[in-house]
């Protein structure tokens, strides 16, 4: 049997922890050469590199990402081990590490999200915000449990299956000042209107557009967005008016003080949990997808 050696993960798990090997070395009390040279014993004993250069920083590989979650769960259980012979009580939650694609809007993500913090047993939600194309290698290498996007999973030569949560309209907002003019002709008055969009590519632009051709209406963009949070905030502005899923309207009007002009259930929004898993087993990740189906977009 091939063992691991523990003393060499340990002073990987440090030097993630602390942010560096400089700062780890002062916790472990050794020097940064030594640090250094144990991490390098640990990555040519597993086969792969655990850190890369950024701008004079270490940042974790993918394969990196892995090996830290696991070392992660075996320190945590060695605390928990110590703990429980020493007779002090133990409240280690689950773990519930979760991708949500740039362009789902944060309430949105929220609202799916919030029903894992109602279970029984305690749980953690990591959350790691990216593009899609950069949280799925990590999906398929176990570093997520869960992936939430806008869209089904495309062709990337990876194993993973699309669970639809629901869908929903889209309600467009504009500062309050603006609201009656674009409301009085909705959707008409979309036609040469400032608008505020989603980047190309994404599955809500590509509804959006497909609405606007369909109603011979021609918005004026004048900003398109990865981060759906900016978006809005530039709409709180005044910058322009744009769209959200009508699931989460009363939200967005109250945290962002914006006014509807306007709906349509021609344009939908749909939204997937993705995952190794064509049935999904992890507690959180189950509760997640259930409430959705029969809360949220029921």
């Amino acid at each position: 049997m091939e063992w691991l050696n523990y003393h060499h993960l340990l002073y990987f798990w440090t030097v993630t922890r602390e942010g560096g090997i400089t700062k780890a070395s002062k916790k472990l009390q050794l020097s940064p050469p030594t640090v250094s040279l144990q991490i390098r014993a640990l990555e040519e004993s597993l086969g792969e590199k655990l850190f890369e250069r950024r701008h004079r920083s270490l940042v974790l590989t993918d394969f990196g990402s892995l090996v830290y979650r696991y070392a992660d769960e075996i320190f945590t259980l060695g605390q928990e081990l110590t703990d429980a012979v020493k007779d002090r009580p133990t409240h280690r939650p689950v773990r519930f590490f979760v991708g949500v694609a740039m362009v789902v809007p944060k309430l949105v993500a929220y609202t799916v999200l919030e029903p894992a913090l109602r279970l029984p047993e305690p749980v953690e939600i990591i959350c790691i915000e990216d593009k899609p194309e950069r949280l799925l290698p990590k999906l398929a290498s176990y570093s997520l449990d869960m992936v939430l996007a806008d869209a089904p999973i495309g062709d990337m030569n990876i194993k993973a299956y699309n669970h639809l949560l629901g869908e929903c309209g889209l309600t467009f907002f504009s500062h309050k000042d603006d609201a009656p003019r674009y409301r009085r002709s909705f959707p008409r008055s979309l036609d040469r209107a400032p608008m505020l969009l989603p980047t190309l590519g994404s599955a809500v632009r590509r509804a959006l557009d497909t609405w606007f051709d369909q109603i011979d209406v021609r918005p004026q963009p004048v900003g398109q967005f990865d981060d759906s949070a900016l978006l809005k905030v530039f709409g709180a502005e005044g910058c322009g008016v744009f769209a959200a899923p009508s699931v989460i309207e009363s939200s967005v009007k109250q945290q962002y003080g914006v006014s509807v002009i306007g709906r349509t259930e021609e344009a939908k929004e749909r939204f997937y949990a993705i995952s190794v898993e064509r049935k999904i087993k992890n507690v959180a990740a189950a509760a997640v997808t259930n409430a959705a189906r029969t809360e949220l977009f029921s």
